[in-house]
This record gives C-alpha cells, sequence and structure tokens, in this order.
C-alpha cells in the first residue's frame, strides 16, 4: 500500500495494491496488521455506506465530538468524489486549513482522516457510493458541522453548478462561530 502524508499532521492519503485481470480486480482495503505497520493505530469499530444520485451533491463538513470523536477511512466504491478534511483543532498551526482528494472506483485511493477534523465531500459523477470505516459508534447526541462554503475556509470545491444540500448543512456555523470540541496537542 502506498501512502502520502498531506499538509494537514494525521490526515494521509492512501493507495492499496491492485491485483487486475480480465475479471477486473482484487484490493485489500483495510488490514489491522498493515495499518499498525504503518504506524496507523486507528481501531474501526463502524462501517458506513452512502449513496447519492445527483453529481454536486455535498454532505458535509461533519464530525462528533468528544467522547464519541471518530476518526475515518473513506473510500469511493462508484463513480468519485472530492474528498475533504478540514483542521477544527484548536491550537493547532494548521487550525482552519483543508485538504482534498479525488476518490474514485477507478483510482481506488482512500483518505484517512482522524478526530478532530470535519470531513465532507461532493459527488463529481452521478450515482456514487461512499464507503468508510468509522473509530466510534454514530452518536446523534455529538453531532456537529462546519459549513461546506465557509469563506474563512474557502474550499475550492469542484462544483459546475449549485451545491445540493441538505437543509441541516445549509445552516452549519461557520468556523468563527463554531466551538470546537477539539484541541490540538502537539507531538513533540
Amino acid at each position: 500500500m502506498k501512502i502520502e502524508k498531506t499538509a494537514l499532521e494525521g490526515v494521509i492519503a492512501l493507495e492499496p495494491r491492485r491485483f487486475g485481470d480480465h475479471r477486473g480486480f482484487f484490493a485489500e482495503t483495510y488490514n489491522r496488521a498493515a495499518f499498525s505497520g504503518l504506524g496507523i493505530e486507528t481501531e474501526f469499530v463502524q462501517d458506513n455506506h452512502s449513496f447519492s444520485t445527483e453529481v454536486g451533491t455535498v454532505r458535509g463538513m461533519h464530525f462528533q465530538a468528544p467522547p464519541h470523536a471518530q476518526a475515518k477511512l473513506v473510500r469511493c466504491g462508484r463513480g468519485a468524489i472530492f474528498d475533504v478534511a478540514v483542521d477544527i483543532r484548536k491550537g493547532s498551526p494548521t487550525y482552519g486549513q483543508w485538504v482534498g482528494y479525488e476518490l474514485s472506483a477507478a483510482n481506488g485511493m482512500q483518505l484517512l482522516i482522524p478526530a478532530g477534523f470535519a470531513h465532507g465531500f461532493v459527488t463529481l459523477e452521478p450515482e456514487s457510493e461512499i464507503v468508510y470505516k468509522c473509530s466510534d459508534y454514530y452518536a446523534p447526541e455529538t453531532e456537529g458541522a462546519l459549513r461546506w462554503d465557509d469563506p474563512g475556509v474557502d474550499i475550492d470545491w469542484p462544483l459546475s453548478g449549485e451545491a445540493i444540500l441538505s437543509e441541516k448543512d445549509a445552516r452549519a456555523p461557520c468556523l468563527d462561530d463554531l466551538d470546537s470540541p477539539f484541541e490540538w496537542k502537539d507531538a513533540t
């Protein structure tokens, strides 16, 4: 598996090896021992599957607060998405900064997003399916969100028209109005 550290500490882009032949391909997308060997010690407890019919569907920017904060390992099983992580750890040198990667069924890329980051994506192809692992169980009482189009974060979303949003995502606060439940801890 190829790994690439991103500009945000802890967010990692991963490219599992694919073994292909005339039938298609096989890829191991998660192996606890292999991840541990790469220094990734996240234990996952829940898998989620999201389906979006239309291009331009934005889901996010979501997070869960402690004590149910979640790390996520995100991949696209069908179609394509632009997947984004925003650092919302107070005191972090990269607070409010974002990274984004195209994840698609064709490229097989994955993004590991640790707790302390808001996560979201926009669909680039119709009928896109996203599958992701979470390190804690869904706990609606700890749900939080960051506005997807916050001008202070200025995510460069690859949209050609209006975003298709849930009402809840359209009402999410901007970073300046967010009382983030996450604190940055310097690892040095």
